[in-house]
């Protein structure tokens, strides 16, 4: 068995520990299993456009279904011999359901801000424990060491990389995550792009170590970018706008 196999099945049976410090209780997936994100997607197509926004007040009608969905994946964590694809869309579909779920929880609002410790309270089930969104992101997914999940998540903000109509499968995951690096990145409301100058996120600034573990800020928005721009470019960011991302 190679190394990298078995850092990956090791990954998928401590996923859950990072945080928690002992297993969940076990329904778990294996690689062979696939997940039933149906609802989520039927939900995501009525309630989410082209633009990545999102009705809640339609949404809030379906908040049952929601919680539902959320409860299944809860009890079907991803054990064994999960994948690394597998387990970075079972936490990214986790994340942005979760993400929904507290807005529809505290709605209206004018930003997820404006609710008590939005990413640091414990709350998400993911077997026998809980967690909070900062956990779900920053001690699971960022440590699979996959720069473009900073793409996926949605912090349902308006400056947040858009909401996918659908759901993030292992089996495309690859071309899912490609797809919504290089539509951020060429998104002028979060990027500007000149020749002498690249005005980006503040999600570069935040989390510029995570994409440039193999090379420059600016050879990675070159490898995605539509316009080019010289190699001393000046790098600028942008203030993040937090507004709620509604239609």
């Amino acid at each position: 068995m190679s190394g990298d196999r078995l850092w990956f099945i090791l990954l998928c049976i401590l996923a859950p520990t990072f945080v928690a410090g002992q297993m969940p209780a076990s329904d778990p997936i294996d690689g062979q299993t696939e997940l039933n994100h149906k609802r989520w997607a039927l939900m995501l197509q009525q309630y989410v456009d082209e633009s990545g926004k999102v009705n809640y007040t339609g949404f809030k009608q379906d908040e049952s279904a929601l919680a539902d969905y959320l409860n299944y994946l809860g009890k079907h964590q991803p054990l064994g011999d999960a994948t690394k694809e597998e387990l970075l869309a079972y936490y990214i579909n986790l994340y942005n359901a979760a993400t929904i779920k507290l807005i529809l929880e505290h709605y209206p609002v004018s930003s997820i801000r404006d609710i008590k410790q939005p990413w640091g309270r414990k709350w998400i089930a993911v077997g026998d424990q809980q967690y909070s969104l900062n956990q779900i992101e920053h001690r699971i997914l960022r440590k699979l060491e996959e720069p473009r999940i900073h793409f996926a998540i949605n912090c349902a903000s308006i400056s947040c990389p858009k909401l996918l109509k659908v759901p993030f499968e292992a089996k495309r995951l690859e071309q899912q995550l490609e797809e919504v690096t290089r539509g951020f990145i060429n998104d002028s409301l979060n990027n500007k792009i000149t020749p002498d100058k690249i005005s980006l996120s503040a999600l570069f600034k935040w989390y510029r170590n995570d994409f440039t573990s193999s090379g420059s800020l600016q050879e990675y928005i070159r490898r995605y970018s539509k316009k080019p721009f010289a190699a001393k470019a000046k790098v600028e960011f942008i203030k993040y706008d937090w507004g709620l991302n509604e239609q």
